[in-house]
């Protein structure tokens, strides 16, 4: 999961270290894996282990993954859930104490939600992380605490039907609105479909709270109708008709604020992959705060966010050194790494990037993520974040306010090959005219880096980058294709940024409007290979 940045406790102890790793390798001890392959044979000290254990990905286990629409499947065991929770636990605390006081005089709207279980070919249950987090008593049989009250019951979370469980927690939400101090998703992604679903339901929603019961019949699950029974209780007009008002007139920006005016911010992931949505975010919430508190995966949760009211683009994250083993990659332009190449919490260095692996006690053995960091400073904490995206993406997003960010694919059928993007913007039909997003390919071009450039300009074996505008929603079409169809539940949902799934390619281009190729080469001579050893040839 490509996820947001991360940052290390460079001082970390290295007794704690060898007591995590420890505790880790005793209870994989007879793990097949370390014993036939890895030659471990019941040692649990750092230097055998780092000796004998080689680094691995996701595909060495298993050849899938969310970038092709598949969900990936992590080993867990139970005291996952608490450790979770435990970091979870300590988020509110941290940012009613030292930054926003008075939290625990409101409520929470926050859109969560949980999926199906399955079970594996062999067997074994398998479900998201945030349903094992929602299913547990660690939730469902939480202590009342002011600080972490709810404005959706928990039949509404629990209930596996996304389209009635977003319609109970947003009517339940809109009864509490004066209440409501922060507003949240597990992602960005699900935050902005939350207000795309009050934009397309707005009116249902407003008949209900007017009526004082659920008369639109969008929610036919017992459980669900009956706790939110027990919120409407009596009919609103008053609050049907500001509602009707607020949302009828066609201007959505700081919609947020003005339906629930004492937000004091969105908790949400927007940082790594989910940083394309903070411009969007903006336009909706009025500028309110975008407060990342959490850096973590299915893999494990791995860090903390001290400083949680600070831009977007500064968050960084403290690593908990008890949650997992961590391990460092240090980034090679040009060389895919190994094992004997990774440093400790210690080891890292200001400045530089690396890819973060971990040992997790769920059996995960010097496993590589995928998230690549940058230490931005020394010191205790030594902070990281994760590069930022492309400056020509950004500058042109910047001027498509709510519109999404591309998506893309390497095209192969002919040659040479080249690479597609896909672009949804707010209105397709009034997108700027095409010289402009020929251009734009070729700004795009000259920003990713030597190995691309040189490829397309002197070898030749690459062509034109190609923009494929597509039909407002469709982004949102292939969220509901991927959520459908096994994978994660929708508040977890990632959009691919590379897409390879025959039926997700098929999608995208059954929605095109427009097509768009590079005018020129980039600009590009040999001096470039002596660039930045931060670049990387483009995914």
């Amino acid at each position: 999961m490509a996820m947001a940045p991360g940052s290390t406790s460079a001082t970390a102890p290295l007794g704690s270290l060898e007591r995590v790793l420890g505790e880790i390798l005793a209870r994989n001890a007879d793990a097949e894996y370390l014993v036939v392959k890895c030659g471990l044979a019941g040692a649990t000290d750092r230097a055998t282990f780092r000796a004998k254990v080689p680094m691995v990905s996701y595909e060495d286990l298993k050849p899938s993954g969310m970038s092709s629409g598949e969900p990936k499947l992590i080993p867990a065991v139970k005291d996952d859930v608490d450790r979770r929770a435990l970091l979870h636990s300590l988020v509110m605390p941290v940012i009613n104490n030292r930054y926003v006081p008075g939290l625990g005089e409101g409520s929470g709207l926050y859109f969560l939600f949980v999926k199906s279980d399955t079970t594996t070919p062999g067997g074994l249950p398998a479900r998201t992380v945030m349903t094992s987090l929602f299913k547990s008593d660690k939730f469902t049989n939480i202590p009342y605490d002011p600080r972490r009250n709810y404005t959706s019951p928990r039949a509404a979370v629990l209930c596996e039907d996304t389209s009635q469980s977003t319609y109970a927690q947003m009517l339940c939400g809109l009864c509490h609105r004066h209440s409501v101090r922060r507003i949240g998703a597990t992602f960005a992604y699900g935050l902005l479909r939350a207000i795309n679903f009050l934009r397309h339901n707005w009116a249902h929603l407003a008949a209900d709270i007017d009526a004082g019961e659920l008369i639109s019949h969008r929610v036919t699950d017992p459980s669900v109708r009956e706790a939110v029974a027990g919120v409407l209780r009596r009919p609103d007009t008053e609050l049907a008709e500001f509602i009707r008002g607020e949302c009828s007139r066609g201007d959505w920006a700081a919609i947020v604020t003005r339906i629930w005016p004492n937000t004091k911010y969105l908790n949400t992931i927007a940082t790594g992959s989910m940083a394309q949505y903070i411009p969007a975010l903006d336009f909706y919430s009025g500028g309110l705060p975008i407060v990342s508190t959490i850096y973590g995966s299915s893999e494990s949760c791995f860090g903390l966010n001290l400083r949680e009211l600070c831009d977007p683009s500064e968050v960084s994250y403290t690593i908990m050194p008890n949650m997992a083993y961590f391990e460092f990659l240090p980034v090679q332009d040009g060389d895919d790494g190994d094992a004997g190449q990774l440093v400790e919490l210690a080891g890292v260095e200001a400045g530089r990037e690396y890819e973060l692996v971990v040992t997790t006690y769920g059996g995960l053995s010097r496993y590589l993520v995928g998230d690549v960091l940058r230490v931005t400073e020394r010191g205790a904490g030594a902070p990281v974040r994760a590069p930022q995206e492309r400056a020509a993406l950004r500058r042109f997003r910047q001027d498509q306010r709510g519109g999404s960010a591309p998506r893309g694919r390497a095209r192969v059928e002919s040659f040479p090959g080249h690479y597609v993007i896909y672009w949804e913007l707010v209105d397709a039909a009034a997108a700027m005219d095409g010289g402009v997003l020929d251009r734009c390919c070729l700004e795009m071009e000259e920003a990713l880096g030597s190995v691309y450039l040189e490829a397309r300009v002197a070898v030749g074996s690459i062509g034109p980058l190609e923009i494929r505008v597509v039909a407002p929603g469709t982004f949102e079409e292939l969220a509901d294709h991927s959520v459908a169809n096994g994978g994660a539940s929708v508040g977890q949902y990632k959009m691919p940024r590379c897409v390879t799934a025959p039926a997700m390619v098929q999608l995208l281009d059954s929605r095109v409007v427009s097509r768009h190729l590079s005018p020129a080469s980039p600009d590009w001579t040999p001096s470039h290979r002596l660039g930045s050893t931060a670049q990387t040839s483009p995914a």
